[in-house]
């Protein structure tokens, strides 16, 4: 067991210690050494999408949250409206902004163990010529369920609306192609697939929307707009930015490109969701979805049945072992996650589903609570 345990959690992750160390110096927010270091994670992030030329990339302090509110309430006009397919958690968070935001909302509600369909989608802009957007959750952390990106995309520019993309947990992991799949924004953030701190969001957004986005905001402070003249201008943020996260995560995306990039981070997680399945499926646990929609990220398990199971004990004694798993996110069904995320060590996948097994046979070795209560008497 390690000092501190591993993260196998959708995000905040286990980062390396090179990217920790990034985070020892103070920067001057105005310094120009550190607008340079803003400027090299932008463009780098551009990159990744293939987006440099078409789109901009803004970034945002806050949590992916916040940049998800903000490319709603900046891309998407006041008398905009948008249409959110629902098969999980974030995506019903996105319509709670929209409400919060007073933007018109449609959903298309999904089980959370089906797949968003392009022919919904269809139908739903095909009935209601009023709908100026859809937001879409790429990879849908409550569940691990990957929704089909490149289909949907195509049939929203069909119809000549925007995209607005949520993916915090397919970026830098997942094919986001720019060039081939229109989108007016796609959301990330830093805590995630490309393994930096939590505490920075961006948006990569089409110039042209972006252009005609001035004024839309509800909000100061989370205006992309605004955000994104002021730091063309002055190549500095509006206000005080996070400055060792943002250290961090170009320390963090450096060593994603000197990994291979997407290819080999992409590859890396895959074999982790693999061997994740595979070796719970030997102690008995079964995943939530099946594999043809699992994406490579965080896999949702059900609950061990043993009647001596609540997830906070079983938590404390993974962690115990040195392995920090995250509750379930379904609301009708006993669940925990286990992300495929961050650097888990050299033991990786492997050591957390030895920890899980040791805890599983200490449960099941327990006795019955009837043969306890005979046993009393």
């Amino acid at each position: 067991m390690t000092s501190e345990p591993y993260l196998l959690t959708p995000g905040p992750l286990t980062t390396s210690l090179r990217t920790r160390q990034s985070m020892l110096r103070d920067w001057g927010s105005w310094d120009v050494d550190f607008n340079t270091l803003t400027g090299r994670v932008r463009e780098r992030l551009l990159q990744i999408v293939h987006g440099a030329g078409t789109h901009e990339c803004v970034p945002m302090q806050g949590s992916g949250t916040f940049s998800v509110e903000g490319a709603i309430g900046t891309l998407v006009p006041r008398t905009g409206h948008v249409l959110v397919p629902q098969n999980g958690a974030y995506c019903q968070r996105i319509a709670r902004i929209c409400r919060v935001l007073g933007r018109k909302l449609t959903t298309i509600d999904y089980p959370e163990d089906t797949q968003v369909a392009a022919a919904d989608v269809e139908r739903a802009l095909a009935s209601d010529p009023s709908i100026t957007h859809v937001a879409l959750v790429h990879c849908e952390t409550s569940t691990g369920i990957l929704n089909p990106l490149p289909q949907i995309a195509q049939v929203v520019a069909r119809h000549g609306k925007g995209l607005i993309v949520d993916a915090m947990s397919s970026f830098g992991a997942l094919e986001i192609d720019a060039r081939n799949t229109p989108f007016d924004a796609v959301v990330a953030a830093s805590g995630k697939c490309l393994e930096g701190p939590p505490g920075m969001g961006f948006v990569i957004a089409r110039r042209g929307a972006l252009e005609r986005s001035e004024g839309n905001c509800h909000s100061l402070a989370l205006d992309l707009y605004d955000q994104w003249v002021y730091m063309e201008k002055t190549t500095q943020w509006r206000y005080t930015p996070p400055t060792h996260v943002v250290a961090a995560f170009d320390s963090a995306i450096s060593q994603y490109l000197e990994e291979g990039g997407l290819p080999a981070r992409g590859a890396r997680y895959a074999h982790n969701c693999r061997t994740l399945i595979a070796g719970m499926a030997r102690l008995g646990l079964r995943s939530f979805l099946p594999a043809a929609i699992q994406a490579p990220i965080i896999v949702t398990f059900y609950a061990p049945d043993t009647p001596h199971y609540s997830f906070k004990s079983f938590y404390d004694a993974v962690k115990a072992h040195g392995y920090v798993l995250y509750p379930g996110k379904l609301t009708t069904l006993e669940t925990f996650r286990v992300g495929c995320m961050g650097q888990l060590g050299e033991r990786g996948i492997a050591g957390a589903i030895d920890a899980v097994g040791k805890v599983l046979a200490q449960l099941q070795a327990r006795p019955e609570p009837a043969r306890e209560a005979r046993e009393r008497q």
